[in-house]
């Protein structure tokens, strides 16, 4: 009986212990999957946020390193994201992310862990903080140093409507707030009692080291050898810091002080973008969006070892440095973007001759008119989506002036994974409509050295010269220079009924067409070159020649490439049919550069099936 009872006891123990361990194994494991809002937080005590931050940071390592995206700043900015949901009550205290390149975590602890793998994807999330994608992202961001005067808009609006306990954060790097708009709202809200928090994430680095008088002023700060008055102090703001913002503990006492103080405030973190991997501390250029990488170790995969045509970027910094060399007057300007741009290599060979203003692209436009003033040659180098943030400078200090600045339009067209924020889709028509400015679209590599050699020889006018991200044609592209006439554009193809009209890259996609299609001759094809002047001579011979008449371009139909065209055919009273491919007036989202163009049916396919249907109308 004693040996059976003491069976019976030995199999129910084995039995509670195989229980006890297939729910172990069953139960997930770890913090960072059980939280799906931040209410989940805030149930954790300190131990357990320190431990969500370790996942928080695998976690986007494991994601960023197979599907590509923004790295070092949202890994540089963990505990801070932690403890912002953890003390504040989002997403009735309003919380925004500058530029949003740092939200990363911000998503994921806010129900978007499970579908962040589709993050910067066709149909997938958006990269950055987006209104209509959550009710915790109060404001969209892309572009930098917007979110001081959106948080203050939303205190002043709590304050119109009654709403005393709301909190207003926001969350602006060193690189950001030096810019214009930054200053312009820490202005505004120092002369306000609005209940605001701004805490500037201090890493001493945007995309690319931070620059200017103020980078120098906060590392003094750091160092506690700064001028006794406090510049953000003199503004009325209530300071505190510096900290450390890989501190858990201290920030989140720190933000619950900070909650009960009335009006304005701001937070001084020091944190280190990329913490938590080696190789993205150590390089903090190159991992701000490294592409494809070991998560374990950190090193990039190996690019392919197959001879490609050279990145336009690329082009465009080798030449200036080329033409540079041989023209003392050349002077090249980027805000903030001397990587993105390749005006690094004069940086590094000329530098004091290149100039990284900051991000300021109102200042970078009106210096290079200064500069364009006093004789110089200034190629002024921006993103088209950027030089938006510039546009009266573009009209009241350039062109109203006819200096010759040259533009130099990076990342024009669909840019891809970025998004609406940052496609170059407008610039064709924001521009054209202002006197004295030439612009042009080369078609290639060899067309972009020409066009730049052309600029600096000396013109009458400014010209803004667009190009596209990504890699050119042209395996053979440092060739010798030539002047390219003014307003002149190149017959490609001659044809007898069908004429297309490309302005810029997207005309090898026409010509790679026009090899493969069995037209007979029928269709020509013309490499307009400048959207403004338009070779009106060639348009002439054109509408005189041909009966259907195609124009293809890679920014908004509405008031571009396309819209001159059809504009200068009614000047002249032509009746041929004229068919406009771009894009139409809607946002694009993110995808890869091919699955926007299939959407907004510039593409190959669009394009044949098109030509195919007119050609089969007789």
């Amino acid at each position: 009986m004693k040996n059976r009872q003491s069976y019976t006891i030995k199999h129910a123990i084995q039995c509670l212990n195989t229980l006890v361990l297939r729910n172990f194994f069953s139960m997930p494991k770890g913090i960072l999957q059980h939280i799906s809002d931040p209410k989940d937080i805030r149930t954790l005590e300190l131990v357990d946020l320190i431990q969500l931050a370790q996942e928080l940071r695998e976690f986007i390592i494991d994601i960023v390193a197979t599907k590509e995206g923004h790295l070092g700043a949202s890994l540089g900015v963990v505990e801070l994201t932690i403890a912002l949901h953890y003390v504040f009550n989002t997403p009735k205290d309003k919380l925004i992310w500058d530029v949003g390149h740092q939200a990363y975590g911000h998503k994921i602890l806010t129900g978007r862990r499970e579908i962040f793998n589709t993050n910067r994807q066709l149909g997938g999330i958006s990269g950055f903080p987006k209104r209509s994608e959550s009710p915790y992202d109060n404001f969209g961001t892309g572009h930098s140093s917007t979110s001081i005067s959106a948080i203050l808009g939303m205190a002043l609006a709590s304050q119109l409507k009654g709403e005393k306990n709301r909190q207003h954060i926001a969350v602006i790097g060193d690189a950001s707030i030096a810019s214009g708009m930054a200053f312009e709202g820490l202005n505004h809200a120092g002369d306000t009692n609005a209940n605001i928090l701004i805490i500037l994430n201090d890493n001493a680095i945007g995309i690319d080291p931070s620059v200017g008088a103020l980078k120098k002023y906060l590392t003094n700060v750091k160092k506690g050898t700064a001028k006794d008055e406090n510049i953000f102090e003199c503004l009325n703001f209530n300071y505190s810091g510096p900290m450390d913002g890989h501190d858990l503990a201290a920030l989140i006492n720190e933000l619950r002080r900070l909650k009960d103080i009335e009006g304005p405030k701001l937070l001084h973190i020091i944190t280190t973008k990329g913490k938590g991997l080696q190789k993205a501390e150590e390089n903090q250029v190159v991992y701000h969006a490294p592409g494809k990488f070991n998560k374990e170790t950190g090193d990039l995969w190996p690019k392919t070892s197959e001879i490609q045509p050279p990145k336009y970027q690329d082009v465009f910094g080798h030449t200036l440095v080329e033409l540079a060399e041989n023209n003392e007057k050349i002077v090249g300007i980027t805000p903030a973007m001397p990587t993105g741009s390749s005006l690094k290599y004069m940086m590094e060979q000329l530098p004091e001759r290149a100039f990284d203003v900051g991000i300021a692209e109102q200042h970078a436009v009106t210096m290079a008119g200064g500069m364009a003033a006093e004789g110089l040659v200034p190629f002024c180098n921006i993103y088209s989506t950027f030089l938006q943030r510039a546009y009266d400078q573009i009209i009241h200090d350039v062109a109203l002036q006819n200096l010759p600045v040259i533009f130099c339009l990076d990342r024009a067209g669909l840019v891809g994974q970025d998004g609406a924020t940052h496609h170059g889709i407008y610039d064709m028509a924001y521009l054209r409509c202002i006197p004295n400015l030439i612009i042009f679209a080369p078609l290639n590599e060899i067309e972009l050295r020409n066009i730049m050699f052309t600029a600096q020889l000396g013109l009458e006018h400014p010209i803004a010269i667009r190009y596209p991200r990504g890699r050119g044609v042209t395996l053979d592209w440092k060739q010798n220079f030539n002047k390219i006439p003014i307003g002149i554009s190149q017959e490609l193809k001659k044809g007898t009924k069908i004429a297309v009209l490309s302005i810029g890259h997207i005309g090898n996609m026409v010509s790679d067409l026009l090899k493969d299609m069995n037209e007979r001759g029928q269709i020509g094809h013309y490499n307009m070159r400048f959207v403004k002047p338009l070779d009106t001579l060639m348009l002439q011979k054109i509408f005189s020649t041909y009966e259907s008449v195609i124009t293809i371009e890679d920014g908004c139909k509405m008031g571009g490439f396309g819209s001159a065209i059809l504009e200068y055919a009614n000047e002249i009273h032509s009746f041929v049919p004229i068919k406009i491919f771009g894009i139409e007036d809607v946002f694009i989202e993110q995808g890869t550069v091919e699955e926007l163009h299939k959407i907004s049916k510039i593409d190959i396919s669009t394009l044949k099936n098109y030509i195919n249907n007119l050609l089969n109308t007789d």
